[in-house]
């Protein structure tokens, strides 16, 4: 019997399946055309493809030409009503597909069963990380729909051809000839400061050649936006642009020539897991036949490429010009035939680069504090994102990297809104929100402030704290990126440390008796970094740290007299535990060297490092460095804006500035002290005594008090804006002299021996005394004076000497003046002596109108009684002998 029933059941299961597929031809789920296709946007994962509709027409999503470097094992194909945070996060599983493994150019199959959303996502729920996504855009039962179709962004990655030129770099485009142009993509897992070029060989070249080629180099700008322009090359070096009455001369842009102009059109660009990608416009007739190659369609022509560092604009040229590739032909550079009409798809998969960390980093230390602030998202890392995100030190949701042991300081000051805090969820925003569990490392709902009034958060990693966390603030989600915790680093191997100026620095350093070491890091990537001090680059002294195409570090010191390369000198420091090292593009360079060389004769042994002085520093980057002398190759394309004066002994820095408040009241007060009222008590002292009564000595003691007690006042002012007493400086020795001299003539009138009786001999200790008195006061003024004007050239070293110059030749004049007064009173003083017989023969110190009873620490006391004694034998002042 069952076999009589076996080809009915037979035509019942063909039947089933007729029915399945009219029915899924008939498939309601979706209002979609027919020929629907959109491609995905590439976001993160280097993920392409095209989407469209299966084309039999079942309820099923047809994905073509899939690209995917391999996802978490959270990450799945994903129904959102629109791209945004809250839309991604109320969304739900598309498809059960798991996406943790590598997609090479594959085709998959997505069958649904219900509507089709608005919008369908690559996502890793667990991240909340939108590696890409595509929008249905006839899908309009979602009342988010037209927010989402408003919000497009056009990312087109997606070409019709592509053909791989090297390990690393890939060459796609899609040719329109109806409209006489190509679109073409150039793409390669390089790092952020490299080239790359495409373009045409002369036709007309007997063989294919790099001179006389038609190019477009493509990149990135330091600032991370992408550029393509046309470059014309007349020879295997970098670009002349003319410079010196010389004619354009390398490979330079075809605007650097005589009529010559861009004629390639950037269309997008982006840098996504360490790849670079640039796509560009070109006619293929642009009408240039002097710099431009006209391009057939369907001819097969000579095409070169090259790949390597670009070098940004400086002072001597304003454009991004590329170095020499330096590199084999097949891995740098390469020659080939291409004809633009023929299919190719030579690129199997995804590129996948080496070092997937593109964005900005920053490596915390204990002695700065890393400034917190918030600003509008503009490269974020792991999109979705808020519309603001934490910048730290000035930088987008860097890559912060700490070592354990080590304090983090935080200056929090994003705004009440933006609560810092280190957790290990990295979405943040308070993850009991979406009932996840989360360990909070440091921070809360109380670490918020703002510039004017910052919160300072310290964070400890001790040995438990996980390799990876995350900085995140506590009232919205994805506001912060990720924490690397590590073992050790320079700031462990030195004592002290500062960013220097515009945060793109770090300067280290350690002290010990005659010698110092120093390391300087670069904040971001370069190709060499040079660390000078002095005002600027001008006339100081340069280290500069780099590694040479043979991978090996190297650092070597100069000395700079001049704006070019001709003012470069290189120089012999006895430099000792030399390193340099790269780390993903960042130089870091360290050295030892003694604090005063032990040389004479070359200028290197002027290059003298006072702990006492602040060290002015200021810093260079550039593309790269070749030889031992500098080169215009070699030119920086950022510098500092501004010194910054470190100070070595207390371990801080402060920015270069005009005279600081506190110090300026200090040599203000010096100057009334030894420039006024201690003089002025010496003179009263001097040339008043033929007066009347003792009113000399009331004008002399209240000068000398009144400057004392303003010159210690100075002295605590000093002391007080730099946090210590500091006397290895000249200037500081010499007012430490002054100080006690001038501290030591009370004390030496205190103890002063009895005048004798009119017409009595003055005992030896009378004599000795008088002697000492005067030579101590005037040996304080002299020194004084000295050290006002140490302490003008120790202002001058400090603040530049055309600040203080001023100063200098006022105190000058006034010292020249003073001293012109003193010769006239002198003079005017010895013809009264002269024409004066009741003075004696004999030479004597003191005045018979100056009463031992006059108490010199208590004159108003004595000035009664000094006025109740008559006056007796008039005696002289000591004066030299005359014949």
């Amino acid at each position: 019997m069952a076999p009589a029933f076996a080809p009915l059941l037979a035509s019942l299961a063909v039947a089933a399946a007729v029915l399945a597929a009219v029915a899924d031809a008939a498939c309601r789920h979706t209002n979609l055309t027919a020929g629907f296709a959109a491609d995905l946007t590439m976001l993160q994962h280097q993920l392409r493809g095209t989407v469209r509709l299966d084309p039999s027409g079942a309820c099923a999503l047809q994905l073509t030409r899939f690209d995917l470097l391999a996802a978490s094992p959270s990450a799945r194909f994903w129904a959102a009503d629109g791209p945004s945070l809250d839309d991604l996060a109320k969304g739900r599983p598309f498809s059960p597909l798991p996406l943790n493994a590598t997609f090479r150019n594959e085709t998959l199959r997505l069958p649904f069963s219900a509507p089709l959303p608005p919008l369908l996502a690559i996502f890793d729920p667990d991240t909340s990380s939108d590696l890409g996504h595509v929008f249905l855009s006839a899908a309009s039962n979602s009342s988010n729909a037209t927010a989402a179709l408003a919000s497009r962004v056009a990312t087109p990655t997606m070409f019709d051809n592509c053909v791989q030129l090297s390990e690393g770099y890939r060459l796609r485009w899609t040719l329109n000839a109806s409209a006489g142009e190509v679109d073409i993509g150039l793409e390669a897992a390089v790092g952020s400061e490299y080239y790359m070029a495409f373009g045409w060989a002369d036709p007309k070249a007997n063989s294919p050649a790099m001179v006389r080629s038609d190019v477009v180099v493509a990149g990135f700008t330091e600032e991370g936006m992408p550029f393509a322009e046309d470059y014309y090359i007349t020879d295997y070096s970098e670009c002349t642009m003319g410079k010196d009455d010389l004619p354009v001369s390398g490979v330079c842009p075809d605007s650097a020539y005589d009529d010559g102009r861009n004629d390639s059109r950037l269309v997008y660009g982006h840098r996504r897991d360490g790849v670079s990608f640039v796509r560009y416009k070109r006619k293929l007739d642009s009408e240039d036949d002097k710099y431009d190659v006209l391009v057939g369609a369907t001819e097969e022509m000579a095409v070169v490429w090259a790949i390597g560092k670009l070098r940004p604009p400086d002072t001597l040229r304003p454009h991004y010009l590329p170095q020499n590739h330096g590199g084999p032909r097949d891995e740098t550079f390469g020659l080939m035939r291409l004809n633009l009409s023929e299919a190719v798809d030579s690129c199997l998969g995804p590129l996948d680069a080496d070092n997937k960390q593109d964005q900005d980093r920053i490596i915390a230390d204990g002695k700065t504090p890393l400034v917190v602030t918030s600003a509008p998202a503009v490269r974020y890392p792991n999109p979705p994102n808020p519309d603001k995100v934490i910048y730290i030190n000035k930088k987008e949701a860097p890559l912060l990297k700490v070592e354990r042991g080590v304090p983090v300081k935080f200056s929090v000051q994003a705004g009440h809104d933006v609560a810092l805090y280190v957790t290990s969820d990295p979405i943040g925003g308070n993850a009991t929100l979406r009932n996840k569990t989360e360990v909070i490392y440091a921070g809360g709902p109380d670490v918020h402030g703002v510039p004017a009034t910052p919160t300072e958060l310290v964070w400890l990693p001790d040995r438990n704290t996980p390799d990876l966390v995350y900085y995140q603030s506590v009232y919205e989600a994805k506001m912060g990126w990720k924490v690397q915790v590590v073992d050790g680093g320079l700031s462990d191997m030195y004592n002290n440390s500062v960013l220097l100026d515009d945060q793109q620095v770090t300067l280290f350093w350690t002290l010990s008796t005659d010698s110092i070491s120093i390391a300087a890091r670069g904040e971001k990537k370069s190709g060499y970094l040079a660390v000078a001090f002095g005002n600027g680059m001008l006339n100081s002294y340069a280290y500069v740290g780099w590694v040479g195409n043979d991978g090996v570090g190297r650092v070597k010191t100069y000395w700079i007299d001049g704006k070019s390369a001709a003012g470069i000198h290189s120089t012999s420091e006895n430099l000792t535990y030399v390193r340099c090292k790269s780390e993903d593009g960042v130089i870091t360079f360290e050295f030892t060297r003694p604090l005063k060389p032990s040389c004479t004769g070359k200028v290197e042994c002027k290059n003298i490092i006072d702990p006492t002085t602040p060290l002015k520093v200021v810093w260079a980057m550039g593309a790269s460095w070749s030889g031992d002398d500098l080169t215009d190759s070699n030119m920086h394309s950022v510098t500092s804006s501004r010194p910054i004066r470190v100070l070595l002994l207390r371990g801080s820095a402060e920015a270069e500035q005009d005279l600081r408040p506190v110090l300026a009241v200090h040599g203000f007060m010096m100057f009334v002290a030894w420039g006024i009222l201690l003089p002025g008590g010496i003179l009263a002292a001097r040339y008043l005594k033929s007066l009347k009564g003792d009113g000399w000595y009331q004008i002399h003691v209240y000068l000398q008090y009144s400057g004392i007690s303003i010159m210690f006042l100075g002295v605590l002012f000093a002391a007080a804006e730099l946090r210590g007493f500091y006397v290895d400086s000249v200037h500081v020795k010499f007012g430490l002299s002054a100080l006690l001299l001038a501290a030591f003539q009370p004390l030496n009138a205190y103890f002063r021996p009895k005048r004798p009786a009119n017409g009595e001999v003055p005992p030896r200790n009378r004599v000795l005394w008088e002697y000492l008195h005067v030579i101590t006061g005037r040996s304080a003024i002299v020194v004084g004076v000295v050290a006002l004007f140490t302490g003008m050239k120790h202002l001058g070293q400090r603040y530049d000497s055309e600040n203080v110059e001023e100063l200098t030749w006022a105190l000058m004049l006034w010292v020249l003046s003073a001293i012109v007064i003193a010769l006239s009173l002198e003079y005017k003083e010895v013809k009264r002596r002269g024409g004066d017989r009741s003075f004696r023969g004999h030479w004597v110190l003191g005045n018979t109108e100056e009463d031992d009873s006059v108490d010199l620490l208590h004159p108003d006391s004595s000035a009664r009684s000094s006025e109740s004694r008559p006056s007796g034998v008039m005696e002289v002042q000591l004066e030299p002998l005359t014949r």
